[in-house]
């Protein structure tokens, strides 16, 4: 064990948060996520039992997003025609002011769009979030 490292945070996911790179993403994926036909080329880590705005929380404190992009963070976009509305985005948006991160710096994502930058992630968490369109992609930045 270590001291000051939220117990939410697996050993797995603090080494791949280590690893990971300037430009680097890394999903938090929802329950209906398929993240493990969509990660075939990422790193995928279970945290079933887990929701996402937990775990963004406790990554903000590590990983810095990046400063480079006009758009360090991406969520799902709702479907056209789907009258669903997540009520999840102003936590996630809630967590970025929180870590000194701007929330108006999100992009929405349409959902196929959203599935093909997921092939290209790093690594991909598998959350319990039972929220949907509760995807959140975050870019790594550099630690100044």
């Amino acid at each position: 064990m270590l001291k000051n490292i939220p117990p939410i945070l697996s050993p797995e996911l603090l080494k791949v948060l280590c690893e990971m790179g300037h430009g680097d993403e890394i999903i938090l994926a929802d329950g209906n996520f398929p993240a493990e036909s969509i990660g075939k080329d990422a790193i995928v880590i279970r945290a079933d039992g887990h929701g996402t705005v937990e775990l963004l929380e406790a990554i903000l404190q590590f990983l810095p997003l990046d400063q480079y992009v006009e758009k360090p963070v991406a969520l799902m976009k709702v479907v056209d025609g789907d009258p669903c509305k997540p009520t999840i985005w102003d936590s996630y948006k809630q967590k970025l002011n929180e870590s000194g991160n701007d929330p108006a710096k999100i992009e929405m994502v349409e959902r196929f769009a959203f599935y093909e930058r997921a092939h290209h992630a790093y690594a991909i968490i598998a959350t319990g979030e039972s929220a949907i369109y509760a995807n959140v992609l975050l870019k790594k930045g550099v630690v100044q």
